[in-house]
């Protein structure tokens, strides 16, 4: 789908402005919907896509970008990160439920192809792994707000193949597993390490880092994303993006202390005590990706090791992101 017309919302986050970046490098003309103004190090985008700021809530802003000429829209904005569950969970909420069916709402009008962004949260704590993408969901009690980013995703998912069904738009769903790389706020697992490890700081692992987790770099993500978009078959499905090889969060963080040269402490934190009933973590997450292996030809080319040896080496390179406070939950 090269040279096509794409909008991309939540564009300058993580996964977004990556992928904004793909879309320029291959000669798409990009239209970033953000609440945020493309920031300095997105130097690609400033110079080379369009923008228009506004909250992804707001319909008629966001149908200053949803025109009539666009083919694929890249429904990427969300309220995303375990703090920002607990701190915001109606925020989390109400940006994803909202700004998904305003983007639907748009994409019926315009005709544009949508690719919206799901996730991993999606199974919930469904013991039996790997998840195929039609695995059952298992969730903890409403009260907890561990579990809202999970149901808002799932409502999102639903009121796309709904849309789809009714209104016959073209529309894919990808669900990212555990997606890692440069510019990711340090508020997970491999972000939050890098940057304490180059801080000199000690690392945290919750509950003894014996969870097992498949970590992807983002530009496999952004692979996969780019390959849904393109394809024909892909229209009216869902895919786990994701990497099947199976690491404990204790292994991972070992690895970036090796690879950063730290000799800082990795220590052990209870999440009970320190979130309270809020979160539940969970023992595996694991994709089954056969179905974007045979129908979009995909499958994760960066290891483990090679991901987070150039997310240091970016890291060293950008004094800004070491200067972020750390965001990590508690």
């Amino acid at each position: 789908m090269s040279g096509s017309r794409a909008v991309v919302t939540g564009g300058c986050g993580f996964i977004g402005s990556h992928l904004v970046e793909r879309l320029i490098t291959r000669g798409d003309r990009v239209t970033i919907f953000d609440g945020a103004p493309p920031p300095e190090h997105h130097a690609l985008a400033r110079e080379n896509a369009e923008y228009v700021k506004g909250d992804i809530r707001d319909k008629e802003r966001l149908a200053e970008a949803i025109t009539a000429d666009v083919d694929v829209i890249y429904h990427m904005a969300a309220v995303v990160g375990v703090d920002q569950y607990l701190a915001q969970p109606l925020d989390v909420i109400d940006t994803t439920f909202s700004g998904s069916r305003n983007v639907l709402e748009l994409a019926s009008r315009s005709g544009a192809k949508v690719i919206l962004a799901s996730t991993s949260e999606i199974f919930g704590k469904n013991p039996t792994v790997p998840w195929p993408e039609d695995g059952d969901r298992v969730l903890g009690p409403t009260f907890a707000d561990r579990w809202v980013y999970s149901s808002s995703k799932a409502l999102a998912e639903h009121l796309t193949f709904a849309f789809a069904r009714q209104h016959d738009i073209d529309a894919t769903i990808i669900r990212y597993f555990n997606v890692y790389g440069p510019r990711q706020r340090p508020a997970y697992i491999i972000s939050r390490s890098i940057h304490r490890a180059l801080n000199g700081r000690s690392m945290v692992v919750y509950d003894e880092g014996q969870q097992t987790r498949c970590f992807t770099y983002v530009e496999d993500a952004v692979e996969g994303t780019t390959l849904a978009a393109a394809s024909p078959e892909a229209s009216g499905e869902v895919f786990n993006i994701g990497c099947m090889v199976e690491t404990t969060v204790r292994e991972a963080v070992g690895l970036i202390a090796t690879l950063t040269g730290s000799d800082a402490e990795i220590v052990s934190a209870d999440t009970r005590a320190r979130v309270g009933t809020s979160y539940e973590d969970l023992a595996r997450r694991i994709p089954d990706n056969t179905k974007a292996r045979n129908v979009l030809d995909w499958q994760c080319t960066t290891t483990l090791r090679d991901g987070i040896a150039a997310t240091i080496a970016w890291a060293r390179n950008n004094p800004w992101w070491l200067a972020l406070p750390d965001s990590g939950i508690a």
